[in-house]
């Protein structure tokens, strides 16, 4: 199966609806070592995008990542908004022109959307961030790309639950959860979660 603008924008609705649902989740994880405000920002930020898509659809899959990298960008506050941006600004312009994206395009803009985050925060696997859930991701999808992009987003979204899970024992070294030090240990980093929430809406969407 392949994927054009109009599945692209439908992943994006139904990231949208997860986050909705889960944004009283997001936000009590984010409380205890953040601003609690990682939920009402996803939120605000992918209505937003929604918003923009029920006006027009750009005529490609990476036309409409890049509304998506630029209203997150102007709309979601803290670190998740320059982060989500630049996730998806990076996997735009991986994809270019491109009317249909088969596999190795969608693992590519998966691969330049992790990369991208990586070069913005700064952050490596165990560092309790999105990179926890979005690198292992990445590497499932690799792994399944002959499967077809189903296949590869259903791998990725298993990865990214178990990646998200596993910044709980760790020790934040990035964000303001990493002032807390010691005291992090013990709490679900929030971006990894809603980097999970996303992966795993795009893999309903398609499946």
């Amino acid at each position: 199966m392949g994927c054009g603008a109009a599945e692209m924008a439908a992943l994006l609705r139904a990231g949208a609806a997860t986050i909705e649902r889960h944004r009283v989740e997001l936000i009590d994880l984010d409380r205890p070592i953040g601003d609690a405000d990682h939920g009402e920002n996803m939120n605000r930020g992918f209505a937003a995008v929604v918003s923009t898509l029920d006006t027009a659809v750009p005529e490609t899959p990476g036309g409409v990542l890049k509304i998506a990298a630029t209203t997150l960008i102007s709309k979601v506050g803290g670190a998740a908004g320059p982060l989500y941006g630049t996730a998806f600004l990076r996997a735009a312009t991986t994809l270019g022109d491109a009317a249909e994206l088969d596999p190795p395009a969608v693992l590519a803009a998966l691969r330049a959307a992790r990369d991208g985050v990586v070069a913005r925060g700064k952050a490596e696997v165990g560092d309790a961030t999105m990179i926890d859930a979005l690198s292992p991701a990445v590497d499932a999808a690799e792994m399944a790309e002959a499967n077809g992009i189903a296949a590869m987003l259903a791998a990725a979204a298993d990865a990214a639950d178990k990646g998200a899970e596993s910044t709980t024992p760790l020790v934040a070294r990035k964000g303001r959860a990493s002032y807390l030090g010691e005291r992090s240990v013990g709490h679900l980093d929030p971006g990894a979660r809603s980097t999970a929430l996303l992966l795993r809406a795009f893999a309903e969407a398609v499946g």
